[in-house]
């Protein structure tokens, strides 16, 4: 295999690529996750100058891909000396130190990629320490017997039994660094919870961004709410949650929070340690899905998506699908397509403005529940549920008198059920549909 596209700049590191078609995987399938791996490494900062691809039905337990086509890399290799080898499945420790051998060459797969992109994009302590545990559990199975400079979080005199050996240091620090880490990411999720209830009591209803990496829920979170949030045409550009306040019509507002991307392959250890970001998923009222129309893989990046909803058990909530990049789609007929396929589907380009009234005009039915025109006869003393209705519902009329308000006004189901949970004493004068 001839190189191809070798760094110019010093700082980019070259790469070789390695896939693998297994029993039951088509070679467009297989394309797709290289090309995707590509991206990866772009991502990270390095350059890809050369691809393999080997079809097997299992992975070899030594070499992954088997010695023989491992030597026959390794003559590749060695003419064209490439810095890393990457390969697109996880190898186990046993099979990157025997590659590593024969390749003579630094090997990493794409987990270890995937927690090295996290690590730079990581911006606040909570998504640093999301990181440092993926990274540990990653780590931990693949020690070696050599010094990794890990400092001690605790222990002192008496810890050491006699000859015990380096490995069984380096595991036991690293097992104590994760269950302080994990001890403060409790206290982040327990902060987290309050931030949520303290929402909930002032009728905040919630809604979260979820999508492939690189779909555009920055984008769209900056087109509804002027967040400013950094929006790179990049993989995991964004890691560290953020939420903000989105108006909508009828003096209604609902809290908005951009997440983490997802992927396929997406490192199971790496969804565990972000749990206390991936709550904001699972406890809000409603997901809204943004879609890639534009992206050749668009169906199985939903199926990738879907698939991580379940695994964090936020399979079952409402969506609302998002198609995000309409601006670029070749013409309409395609756009035709999507909503012949996903009816319910809303076009948009966030990036042109494109179509963002119809996000916001969904996303306030689904907070409403349905619209009521209801006719209600509120205390003049409760002052609460006057506040109330003036902010959350749609005053057509008011009547007063010495003792109560007498308000003619459309309100959502939700915000009435929100009314009756906080025991205000109110009269509906007109039947209920």
């Amino acid at each position: 295999m001839d190189p191809v596209n070798w760094p110019t700049d010093p700082r980019k590191e070259s790469a070789l690529l390695v896939g693998v078609q297994h029993r039951g995987q088509t070679g467009a399938d297989l394309e797709d996750t290289l090309e995707e791996l590509a991206q990866l490494t772009d991502t990270a900062g390095g350059v890809v100058v050369g691809q393999f691809v080997c079809r097997q039905d299992h992975p070899h337990p030594g070499h992954y891909i088997g010695k023989g086509k491992a030597e026959e890399i390794a003559e590749w290799i060695a003419t064209h000396k490439p810095a890393t080898v990457i390969f697109d499945d996880e190898l186990s420790p046993a099979q990157g130190r025997n590659l590593e051998k024969i390749f003579k060459t630094k090997v990493i797969d794409r987990t270890q990629m995937i927690l090295d992109i996290f690590a730079q994009h990581a911006r606040t302590k909570e998504g640093c320490l999301q990181i440092e545990l993926a990274q540990l559990g990653y780590l931990l199975p693949r020690l070696r017997r050599m010094w990794t400079h890990l400092e001690r979080q605790k222990g002192g005199i008496g810890m050491h039994g006699p000859g015990e050996s380096q490995l069984e240091t380096d595991r036991r620090r690293i097992e104590e660094r994760m269950a302080r880490i994990r001890k403060d990411l409790t206290q982040v999720q327990r902060h987290r919870q309050e931030l949520r209830r303290g929402r909930r009591r002032h009728g905040w209803a919630l809604a979260s961004l979820v999508g492939y990496t690189n779909a555009g829920k920055s984008t769209l979170l900056n087109a509804l709410t002027d967040a400013n949030v950094k929006a790179y045409d990049q993989l995991f550009a964004t890691l560290d949650p953020t939420t903000r306040q989105v108006e909508l019509p009828d003096n209604q507002s609902i809290l908005l929070t951009d997440t983490v991307g997802f992927i396929r392959k997406l490192p199971h250890g790496l969804v565990e340690s972000f749990k206390a970001t991936l709550e904001e998923v699972v406890e809000a009222d409603l997901l809204v899905h943004v879609i890639d129309a534009s992206h050749p893989g668009v169906e199985k990046q939903i199926k990738a998506v879907h698939a991580v909803l379940e695994e964090i058990g936020a399979g079952e909530k409402p969506v609302l699908n998002v198609l995000n990049k309409v601006d670029l789609l070749e013409d309409n007929s395609e756009i035709l397509f999507w909503q012949q396929e996903h009816r319910e589907a809303l076009p948009i380009s966030a990036a042109q403005g494109v179509g963002l009234d119809r996000v916001v005009d969904a996303v306030r039915e689904h907070q409403r529940g349905g619209s009521l025109d209801l006719t209600l006869r509120v205390p003049v003393s409760d002052g609460k549920a006057l506040n109330f209705l003036e902010n959350r519902a749609t005053v057509h009329d008011r009547t007063y008198t010495d003792q109560s308000v007498t308000l003619r006004l459309t309100i959502g189901r939700r915000q009435l059920d929100q009314l009756r949970a906080t025991g205000s004493r109110f009269e509906t004068l007109t039947p209920q549909p």
